[in-house]
């Protein structure tokens, strides 16, 4: 392994059951995946380098305890990026294991990081806040009004809301007019979509019947991650939002109005298209009302009973 394309190894050299053990890992991942696990095992094979130990065959638990510490204190990684860290090293020995490559995953029982979350930044906009910022972007520019509708309003992640092309929202099932798209990890997803959202789609698709829907105003360009950033950032100051807003705070905003209007959990889980409804449970405002407490809810059911 070196400072190659780990994917594209290179044919012109004899290829070590090293590089076959991470190319064929980091095959399993596409995009912006693969990067950040191709980089955190760049940093590991540089560490076990600087310590005289091959990356696949000498490497014991305690070496990657020590990899971690070394990610804490010399590094000064936050227990975040150490999590992220660690997951990747377990999952390319655990395939390392699989593939014959070792005997056993020295990484089955490392250490990870406990991470406690700030619920806080999860939140978003309030209702108020959303509903201003919406009618601020409409008023804007049809661009606009789709961008902010397509994740506030349908939670998409900016990515999937700058590939969104005309023709993905033409289709209609089951009596909806829907939106498909590919979301995170190449999952299709089927979205319907509410009258509003139609309305402000159909205003930036305007005549044009295929295409990417989103262009930007500057160059007629298809709208891509940093330019939308520049777009939200622009609209919040413009309807006087004092919070910093990013794009993937407007799916965080979309999350937490559903809770708020008394969406069920699972049904908000799906919405967002969650892997896990603990993460979707973050979002929720008020699991910390005490006048919502179950216990309520059990006292009430069991009146002139006991």
């Amino acid at each position: 392994m070196d400072n190659t394309t780990l994917i594209g190894l290179p044919s012109n050299r004899n290829l070590t059951s090293t590089d076959l053990a991470v190319a064929g890992y980091l095959a399993r991942y596409a995009g912006t995946t693969r990067k950040t696990y191709e980089h955190t095992l760049r940093v590991l094979w540089r560490w076990c380098k600087g310590n005289g130990l091959d990356l696949l065959t000498d490497v014991k638990r305690h070496h990657l305890e020590i990899f971690l510490r070394y990610l804490e204190e010399d590094r000064h990684n936050k227990p975040a990026s150490i999590a992220h860290h660690a997951s990747v090293v377990k999952g390319f020995y655990r395939f390392a294991a699989i593939d014959d490559y070792i005997v056993k995953s020295p990484a089955e029982h490392l250490r990870t990081p406990r991470l406690y979350m700030d619920e806080s930044s999860t939140l978003g906009l309030e209702r108020m806040e959303l509903g201003a910022l919406i009618q601020t972007a409409k008023a804007s520019h049809p661009t606009d009004g789709a961008l902010i509708v397509l994740m506030g309003m349908l939670g998409l992640r900016v990515s999937e809301a700058c590939a969104v092309r005309v023709e993905d929202y033409r289709h209609e099932e089951r009596g909806h007019r829907v939106l498909k798209l590919v979301g995170k990890g190449g999952k299709p997803a089927t979205v319907p979509l509410p009258v509003q959202v139609i309305r402000a789609l159909d205003a930036a698709a305007g005549e044009r019947v295929s295409g990417p829907l989103l262009l930007r105003k500057s160059n007629g360009q298809p709208m891509n991650r940093k330019a939308a950033a520049g777009v939200v950032a622009r609209l919040c100051r413009k309807a006087g939002i004092d919070k910093h807003i990013t794009p993937h705070g407007l799916r965080h905003s979309f999350v937490t109005a559903c809770l708020d209007a008394g969406a069920p959990l699972r049904d908000v889980q799906i919405a967002a298209r969650h892997s896990d409804p603990r993460i979707t449970a973050r979002y929720d405002r008020g699991r910390h009302n005490l006048d919502r407490h179950a216990n309520h809810t059990v006292a009430a059911f069991l009146a002139g009973a006991a």
